[in-house]
């Protein structure tokens, strides 16, 4: 591996429940100048992998691993018996232990999502997994008005502390700033260091202010249709897509725009997911401003990608305290004391702390543009983040584009190879002690990453690596041109990804003997990194009731 002169910091930047062609530099008409202006000075990998899932996709690029090795197989569930745990485990080191025990200062700001002890602190909080610094959620999704689980290192912040304007996008985004003004203003020495920050944003519920839901009035007023052949358009200019793969129909179960009823509803939703968007790249200029005001910009690995793709998933109706199936973020009222409607109905226009909505299918099949299916599933709508990288420093070349397929475990593998840091085990004296070792034999796994340093400086090809995923038995395997995929519990599907990336013609039929040798490749891999049967895991949660009320 290449070793870098200087060792440079490391900003890595997670979306929440984004799609692939959302933002401007991937075809996207939601308004991202900084995204855009990384990207120009920049690269964009055009295929990059995430794992489906937040959680899951948060244990993959921390730890180097795929995300059942770290025990978190699904989401944090309870720790049941024939399961997976839902919390990182022993076997697993994060970015964080290693690069903190090499040297690095290392904050976080945003959402964790990695273990289900919500209130308590455990072996699995970001504070005991290498992070000096910290504030954000624990939990998963939240109210942008008033989250749940919300902390300052492992000291819960209340509500009486929060200001009246306070949204969360903002709150993250300022806490990062912190880090990196704190540092440069306050260090005495050279200490490079490494800040994670995990937006919610876009996640669901649909919450943003009201002058930036308002900034984006009208943009949707075209519907779904019209704005998914702009994108693809877009996305073909660009050099992202090949004009040869033929883009996805619209998706069979959403209606076309003409035929829709409460299309200004409609419109409404998308406009307050943009808002979120639009917020979140707000966030992210003024993390690059202060690396920037500190002089840190230039030699600082900026990474920005989505932890999966845009999310189809509905909301049941009803007040919060009327509902029964409600999750532990939820809020049940306001700090005002008004009740919060949870849903998606027609009328009920989302954006205040009064609502809690999702944008749903039809908004999601835009989101994903050209590609089919959502998160959860591993066809390429549900796996395939835009990946901005910016290193002046450290890339030559800038405003490119580089069409290598890689996956979330290459992180970890690139971000050592860039800052010259061995990975527990792999050096002369086993690496670095992370300091989290409370068992002296524990012995973390080895990482199942490759770099991508040679693929960012330029655009020669080589064979590649095999990529696999897996979630809720939606399984995945890419290897060279084929790619072989399901859809729980269906049957095997194969695709020649190089000339049908959006995978529309299904060519089992015609190569059986390239379906068996892949299919038996996908089980010595699910074999080796402890993928559980999903009949197993689906017989733990019907035996576990309680089980299904984490799910989300």
């Amino acid at each position: 591996m290449s070793r870098p002169i200087s060792r440079p910091n490391v900003v890595l930047v997670l979306a929440d429940d984004m799609g692939f062609s959302d933002i401007g530099c991937y075809g996207g008409e939601i308004s991202t100048p900084n995204l855009d202006r990384l990207a120009a000075h920049g690269v964009r990998m055009a295929q990059f992998y995430n794992t489906a899932r937040c959680s899951p996709s948060r244990a993959s690029l921390l730890t180097g691993l795929h995300p059942h090795q770290t025990g978190v197989g699904v989401l944090t569930y309870a720790d049941l018996p024939d399961a997976y745990p839902g919390v990182l485990n022993d076997r697993c080191v994060t970015l964080a232990e290693v690069l903190g025990a090499a040297g690095y200062s290392t904050w976080m700001a945003g959402k964790w999502h990695l273990t289900g002890s919500r209130a308590e602190p455990d072996a699995a909080w970001p504070t005991r997994r290498g992070f000096h610094r910290f504030f954000g959620t624990i939990d998963g999704a939240a109210n942008y008005f008033n989250p749940t689980s919300l902390h300052r290192d492992e000291t819960p912040v209340p509500e009486s502390e929060l200001p009246d304007d306070f949204y969360y996008t903002e709150a993250i985004a300022g806490a990062a700033v912190g880090f990196i003004t704190d540092h440069a203003t306050g260090r005495a020495d050279d200490r490079p260091f490494f800040l994670y920050t995990a937006f919610t944003a876009p996640h669901w519920p649909l919450h943003a202010p009201d002058d930036d839901v308002a900034a984006v009035a009208g943009r949707y007023d075209a519907g779904w249709d019209v704005l998914r052949a702009r994108r693809h358009r877009r996305l073909v200019d660009e050099g992202i897509l090949d004009p040869a793969w033929t883009p996805n129909d619209r998706d069979p179960e959403v209606p076309a725009w003409a035929d829709t009823e409460h299309r200004a509803w409609e419109a409404r939703r998308m406009e307050v997911y943009a808002a979120q968007v639009e917020a979140m790249d707000r966030g992210i200029g003024r993390i690059v401003a202060a690396l920037d005001d500190a002089g840190e910009l230039d030699d600082t690995i900026f990474l920005f990608l989505s932890d999966n793709g845009g999310c189809a998933e509905g909301q049941g109706a009803g007040y919060m305290d009327e509902v029964g199936d409600r999750i532990d973020s939820m809020r049940v009222r306001t700090r005002r004391g008004e009740r919060i409607y949870r849903g998606n109905v027609p009328g009920v226009l989302p954006g205040p702390e009064t609502t809690y909505g999702s944008y749903g299918r039809a908004w999601a099949n835009l989101s994903n543009t050209p590609f089919r299916e959502y998160k959860h599933w591993v066809h390429e709508g549900g796996i395939a983040t835009p990946l901005v990288v910016h290193w002046p420093a450290g890339i030559a070349e800038s405003g490119v584009i580089r069409q290598q397929p890689f996956q979330l475990p290459d992180i970890l593998a690139t971000v050592l190879d860039a800052t010259g840091v061995d990975y527990p085990g792999s050096g002369p004296d086993r690496g670095p002690d992370t300091g989290q070792d409370s068992d002296p034999d524990r012995a973390p796994l080895p990482p199942e990453g490759r770099s991508m340093l040679d693929a960012w400086r330029t655009d020669r090809t080589d064979p590649g690596h095999t990529l696999y995923w897996e979630h809720e038995g939606n399984a995945a395997l890419r290897r060279g041109r084929w790619k072989l995929v399901r859809k729980y519990p269906g049957d095997w599907e194969l695709y020649d990804i190089e000339a049908d990336r959006t995978e529309t013609r299904d060519r089992a039929a015609d190569h059986p003997e390239t379906v068996a040798e892949l299919a038996r490749a996908y089980q010595t891999w699910a074999d080796r990194c402890g993928v559980l049967p999903r009949d197993q895991v689906i017989a733990v949660r019907d035996a576990h009731p309680s089980w299904i009320a984490r799910q989300r």
